[in-house]
């Protein structure tokens, strides 16, 4: 009997046509980081993932708009891309926010990890603007 609710939701929402839903802009990220703190890192300012649904579904569900500029996840040495729509550039960063790997444009549906890592930089990837190098990551 619990299944029942959520699955009658579930089907009005499919009933909706997707053309009337709001088209999400860069400037408008997706609601899930309205509340979250924002940081600064590698000259980039970014939401906080703090809490559990965050910290598990990160930019997953989302489009590449929608993502905004990224998303910090502290206290974390590995992130899984199940449920992406886009390549992500993750970046494993270090107790000071050095940068200790990178993996560029990582696909949907794979698990990456760094040993030593104190958080993850998740960033759109391919983008000239969100690039950091090791000289930016100081800058808090």
């Amino acid at each position: 009997m619990a299944l029942g609710r959520p699955f009658r939701l579930h089907r009005r929402l499919a009933r909706l046509d997707r053309d009337d839903w709001p088209a999400p802009t860069v400037d408008d990220p997706a609601p899930r980081f309205d509340s979250a703190p924002q940081r600064s890192v590698g000259g980039h300012r970014v939401p906080v993932a703090v809490g559990l649904r965050p910290r598990l579904l990160g930019l997953a569900h989302l489009d590449r708009a929608a993502a905004g500029p990224g998303l910090l996840i502290p206290h974390c040495a590995a992130v899984h891309t199940f449920g992406m729509r886009f390549a992500l550039d993750v970046y494993f960063l270090g107790p000071g926010d050095e940068i200790l790997a990178v993996r560029r444009a990582v696909p949907p549906r794979r698990f990456v990890a760094r040993r030593g890592a104190v958080a993850v930089l998740e960033l759109p990837a391919q983008s000239q603007r969100t690039s950091i190098s090791a000289s930016d990551s100081s800058a808090k």
